[in-house]
Order: structure tokens, then sequence, then C-alpha cells
């Protein structure tokens, strides 16, 4: 896909990941829609790139997709690329883990995944094109003792995420993941000393790694789709 003058949307931008994305993108060309939580965060970024837009919402309200699907086709005219990032992180053993944060974490990772791609694929589908990236994890293919619950989002995003791509498969709508092992974000950055040690271990990608992969994914000639891509640490045992 020549990315120039096309338009993304991309969740959880305001930081990490996402933001590196929509850095590495506007330098491509593509004209963006931001969403993340944070309005001041969200519009310094917009403020800082060529072609981009923020609108803060709460990403797992019902109808915030729809939202979001309709603020790109007011303010650009079209819409070629969703990347469904946000997300968080929940760990803990049985006896300490926190069931609501569990919950939300839940909402965030899944629900909202499976929300923001059913609505955007149906305008896809209307179009007869479009690109579908949702943020995965190693641990979407590996399980980890006390990471059971964001294991099982993961696992969750990456059947999803194949699922699609075969339904879609023929249509001109292409359906790919990310899964990137230890990103520093500052994700970790409240945890136990221990723990962090221990994601840490084996070393830690930059989120411009990341951002690399997605421009890689979409930049891709017409006839070849990557429908996953795993970027790991060069040290990391896991």
């Amino acid at each position: 896909m020549n990315l120039q003058d096309k338009v993304a949307i991309i969740t959880g931008a305001s930081s990490g990941i996402g933001k590196a994305i929509a850095q590495d993108l506007d330098a491509a060309g593509m004209r963006l829609i931001l969403t993340a939580r944070s309005q001041d965060k969200l519009e310094q970024l917009a403020s800082s790139l060529n072609q981009a837009k923020a609108i803060a919402g709460v990403i797992t309200e019902p109808e915030m997709p729809q939202q979001l699907v309709d603020f790109a086709l007011e303010t650009f005219g079209q819409l070629d690329v969703v990347l469904n990032n946000a997300g968080v992180m929940t760990v803990g053993a049985i006896e300490d883990v926190d069931l609501e944060a569990i919950c939300q974490m839940v909402r965030l990772n899944v629900e909202s995944v499976y929300r923001m791609a059913y609505t955007v694929l149906r305008h896809f589908k209307k179009v007869g094109s479009g690109f579908l990236i949702n943020t995965s994890s190693l641990a979407g293919l590996k399980t980890v003792p006390q990471y059971g619950a964001y294991n099982g989002t993961k696992f969750a995003v990456e059947a999803f995420t194949d699922a699609l791509r075969m339904e879609l498969a023929g249509t001109g709508i292409k359906v790919a993941s990310i899964a990137p092992g230890t990103v520093d974000t500052g994700l970790y950055d409240h945890w136990n000393q221990e723990d962090k040690d221990y994601i840490t271990s084996g070393g830690a990608l930059q989120p411009e790694d990341i951002a690399r992969c997605v421009r890689f994914i979409l930049e891709q000639p017409d006839h070849v789709l990557i429908p996953r891509l795993l970027a790991v640490p060069t040290n990391q045992p896991v």
C-alpha cells in the first residue's frame, strides 16, 4: 500500500506504541485520527504532526467506534487503516489479583477490540478496501504463571484476528496482528522490582521498533499479507 494521503485511526495514541505509530505514519504522509483518554496528550501529539486530528474518549464506550469512523469520514473524507492499539496489562497471583481490574482489562483488551473491528470492517466492506491491524502480544502465543487473564485477552485477539482474516479473504480487506514481546513504554513502572526484573530479563524493545513493524506490514504490495508479525528483544528467553 502506498501510504501517502491514506487515512488511519489509531487508538491508544497518546503514548507508548500508539504515539510511535502515529509519528511514523505521519512521516509516511498519512492523515491521522488519534484517540485516547488524555485530551492534553492527544492535542500535544496532534499539533506536532502534519495532518492529525485528536478526539479524546473512552474506547470501551459502545458508541465510540462509530464516532471515530464518522469523525474520520467528516474530517478527511475516507478511512483506509485502523490500528486497534489501546490496551492494558493486569497480572497477579490468584490470591492477590484485583478481579475488578481484571474485568476492566477484558473490556479494554477484548470487548473494545471487537467493537472497533466490527464497526470499521462494515465500513471497509461498503467501500471494498481497508486494513485493520490489532496490537496483540507475545502473551497471545505463550502462557506464563500469574499472567493468565492477560494471556487470555491476547489469545482472544490472536484468534479473532485470524478468523477475520479468513472471513475477509478475497474482499480487498486485510487484517493482521502485531505481537510484541517486552516493550519499554512505561507500562511496568508501577510494578514491584521482582516482576519488573522478570519482564525485562531479556531486554526491551522501543515503541519505535513496533511502529516500524506496522509500517512494514502496511507497505507490502497488494498481493502480499503478513497476518502476524512477532517482534521480541533479541535476548528475551520466553
